[in-house]
Parts: structure tokens; C-alpha cells; sequence
């Protein structure tokens, strides 16, 4: 397949999961999913940074930028890939507030997020995903195009750098890691 795919987040998130403090996606899906909403239909992705939807009160730590979305030709930095070692729909609540200590969102966020109906979804549910993170060697400079753009969780990029999955490096150890493969779903 030509290009790649990219998952596209909050900037705060994706520097939270550069550093090993997340290790979780939680998703419900966007406007542009649609109507069977959202899953994490791939397990390897880029992480695409977004700005937008960021808001103080919907994480619990992070440094939130206050910077506008991307416009076209601006130029963007895709420094992460992950991969999604397993995803599943949560329908208890106890078992996402359990994950509260693997993500940076705040508990109001996750609770709406859960909470909410649509697009396939019914509420009182919520997509898990476990990711491992690798840092790209070389940031990835993109041009920022229209295609990118809309509230969706997926988008196709161009083909990436040759050689950049060789030289990729894990955030976390594998020690680190195997903790987390772990969690009890």
C-alpha cells in the first residue's frame, strides 16, 4: 500500500506518550468516522500531532500550547510511530477508571467520553488501545495538506522515510513494557 497511516491525537497526548507517561489510547471516534464509528482498524500507526481539540481541563498534566490548528503549507513534525499490541471496547466503568495511572487524561474526560452515544457507539462504552511507541531517529517534516484536516481519528500520509522503522527506538524498555502488556482487562 503507498503511504502510510497516521493516527491523529492531541499534541499534549502524543508528547505524553514520547515520553513513556501514557501508554493507552482511549477513543470514542470523530464527526467524520462514520456511521459505524470508530476502531483502531489499524495496528501500526503514526502518532499525528493536533491542536485544536486540546483544552487545560481535559488533562490532568501535560504542557498545553496554545497554538491554532495546522493550515496548509505549515510545516509539522511526525517524531512517533506506535503499534497497538491489543485493542477492546470497554463497557465498565471500574475497568477505565482503573487505567487512570496509564493516560493523562482527566477523569471528566474519560467519563464524557464513555458516556457518550453516537456514531456506532452506544454509551457506556469506550475503544482501549495498548501501544508501544517508537521515536523515529529523524523527525518526519510533513507540509501540512487540506487532507489532514477534519475530525477523524485515521488519515493516509505520503510514504515515510526509507530506513526510518531501522532506526526507530522504543520509548519505553522492554522491562517497562511487559509491565503493561499485563493489565487486566
Amino acid at each position: 500500500m503507498p503511504g502510510s497511516i497516521a493516527f491523529k491525537e492531541w499534541q499534549v497526548v502524543c508528547d505524553a506518550l514520547a515520553t513513556g507517561r501514557q501508554s493507552i489510547l482511549l477513543r470514542k471516534g470523530g464527526i467524520h468516522e462514520g456511521r459505524r464509528g470508530f476502531s483502531f482498524a489499524h495496528d501500526a500507526f503514526f502518532l499525528f500531532p493536533t491542536r485544536f481539540h486540546a483544552q487545560g481541563g481535559q488533562v490532568r498534566e501535560g504542557e498545553l500550547k496554545s497554538l491554532p490548528e495546522w493550515q496548509p503549507g505549515d510545516v509539522l513534525r511526525v517524531t512517533h510511530h506506535a503499534e497497538a499490541l491489543w485493542a477492546v471496547t470497554l463497557t465498565d466503568w471500574q475497568k477505565v477508571a482503573a487505567l487512570e495511572p496509564h493516560h493523562i487524561y482527566s477523569e471528566a474526560t474519560v467519563r464524557e467520553r464513555f458516556d457518550w452515544e453516537g456514531k456506532g457507539m452506544a454509551s457506556g462504552s469506550i475503544h482501549v488501545a495498548l501501544v508501544r511507541v517508537r521515536e523515529l531517529a529523524d523527525p518526519w517534516e510533513l507540509v501540512y495538506q487540506p487532507s489532514f484536516g477534519g475530525c477523524r481519528s485515521w488519515i493516509s500520509l505520503p510514504e515515510p522515510p526509507a530506513g526510518w522503522r531501522d532506526t526507530a527506538r522504543p520509548v519505553l524498555d522492554d522491562a517497562a513494557f511487559a509491565c503493561l502488556h499485563q493489565l487486566d482487562l
